[in-house]
């Protein structure tokens, strides 16, 4: 249901109270000058640059005073009809008792004439005097057919706009931009390229996303070839993403919650996956959404989620997971990590976007346990130091990324993770000095963490899969670096 029909709702049941919340003032004011048009309702809109305006010219003396404003619409009213006065980024006012009992009047008088406010903010900051009086609409991202739209606005001459499978690819890219960052995308990529590319309308995205500090967008170019082991995790994830039942909503995937110690490839796994299976890949920072103003964290968390919900099909990261909720059941910030938390668990349990989830974690036994429930993830991984193979494997990546000779005598690599064989190569490149060399200034996190390796291990065995081969992970030894068995659950026999 578009803003028109949301909003055409309301103000026929006679809601006098209603904030837009939307980024893009313009498009929200034309969508409401078409209604008030086909219905025949009258419109004033209000700003303190421009004062009151009806019917797009401005009345004398209507002033810059907010006060003025809120009262004015009573003066649009009429004996048989509905009039609306709209107030631009009206938030800014809302610290003034005065201008809050103003409002509280004006919506509750409303009732008698049918005069109706509308607020359109980029954020919701209702006082909890007027909580019960709004209501609020979303106004929300332009979807693929409405970018569609803008794009051959833009793409007037033969040749510029792309088609086919290109042009899906180019409407991907721009998902989750506003109107007017999708103009300027296109815009710039015509400047650039005389033509409308991904290319262009990626970068800009990147961009802004980044401007937001809620979301970074990552285009690396590395696939599951620069990743070692790991080869049941990477077959699980790329099964279920290409899979071609996946358009049905209800056999849509939810994603992974990966378990390990630091330094098995969590990370590294989360951003080769998006290039793996042609998806972009979102890292959400948990500790950039958290506001200073009261209730702001919240909004923050939901603008982030709807934000990642518009960029679908795409992978969402949250790094650490453990840490960016450490709060959660602790009350020394007021509550805010609980409700964000649950926020987002209500997100991850209700949305039906294409969005693939990765959450990684080095401790999940921190998180309560409704996180990790079934429904909210598809499959919970743990990765293990890697066995001797998966070693190997690793050892040739990174001999070939740092051009290291493969013939001097290679350093006793047990306990060590991938990170560890990664640093011990960088390290040898770096003071041109042989492996074996090398190594003495790498001490494994099996070393200096045994104890917490330890638990882990043995938290995660018998409740996780295993990352490496099919099956529930299992371990028979407590030390680090171990052989690990790894079995099928009885119920897979």
């Amino acid at each position: 249901m578009t803003l028109t029909e949301r909003l055409g709702e309301y103000i026929r049941a006679c809601f006098t109270g209603i904030w837009i919340e939307s980024h893009e003032y313009q498009d929200a004011h034309v969508a409401i000058a078409q209604l008030c048009q086909q219905e025949n309702w009258k419109l004033g809109t209000w700003n303190i640059e421009q004062g009151l305006r009806v019917s797009g010219a401005s009345v004398e003396n209507s002033g810059s005073d907010p006060l003025t404003a809120i009262r004015s619409v009573n003066s649009l009213a009429t004996q048989d009809g509905t009039a609306i006065l709209v107030l631009q980024n009206f938030h800014r006012f809302l610290s003034s008792a005065e201008i809050v009992q103003a409002l509280s009047h004006q919506v509750i008088a409303g009732k008698q004439n049918r005069t109706i406010l509308i607020i359109i903010s980029p954020v919701v900051q209702l006082p909890i005097e007027l909580e019960k009086l709004f209501v609020v609409l979303e106004h929300e991202l332009p979807d693929r057919q409405q970018l569609g739209e803008i794009a051959r606005g833009i793409a007037i001459e033969e040749g510029e706009l792309p088609t086919g499978s290109d042009l899906e690819i180019v409407l991907d890219a721009a998902a989750g931009l506003t109107r007017m960052e999708a103009e300027n995308a296109f815009s710039l990529s015509l400047v650039r390229h005389s033509r409308i590319t991904s290319e262009a309308v990626w970068e800009l995205k990147s961009g802004m996303l980044k401007k937001s500090g809620m979301l970074e967008l990552h285009r690396g170019h590395d696939d599951f070839g620069s990743l070692g082991g790991l080869s049941s995790l990477k077959s699980f994830c790329k099964r279920a993403l290409l899979h071609p039942s996946r358009g049905n909503v209800l056999r849509r995937p939810r994603g992974v919650l990966l378990l390990s110690p630091p330094g098995c490839g969590k990370s590294q796994f989360c951003k080769s996956l998006g290039q793996e299976v042609g998806r972009p890949v979102l890292m959400l920072d948990v500790g950039s959404l958290m506001g200073s103003l009261v209730g702001q964290s919240e909004e923050r968390t939901r603008q982030a989620l709807r934000i990642i919900d518009a960029m679908a099909p795409c992978v969402a990261m949250i790094d650490e997971v453990e840490k960016a909720f450490a709060g959660v059941n602790s009350h020394g910030d007021s509550g805010v990590t609980s409700r964000m938390f649950g926020t987002f668990l209500s997100w991850l349990n209700d949305h039906t976007s294409d969005v693939f989830v990765v959450c990684t974690a080095n401790d999940v036994s921190k998180l309560p346990p409704e996180f990790g429930r079934s429904e909210r993830f598809d499959g919970i991984f743990f990765l293990d130091l890697p066995s001797r193979e998966e070693k190997d494997a690793i050892w040739s990546i990174y001999l070939n990324q740092f051009e290291i000779d493969r013939q001097q005598r290679m350093p006793d690599d047990a306990n060590w993770t991938g990170a560890e064989i990664k640093a011990c190569c960088r390290l040898s490149a770096l003071l041109d000095v042989p492996l074996a060399q090398a190594a003495q200034n790498v001490v494994p996190v099996a070393t200096t963490a045994s104890e917490s390796v330890d638990r882990l291990r043995t938290w995660a065995s018998g409740r996780c899969l295993s990352a490496q081969q099919p099956g529930v992970y299992h371990t028979s030894s407590l030390k680090p670096g171990s052989r690990r068995k790894v079995g099928r659950d009885s119920s897979t026999n």
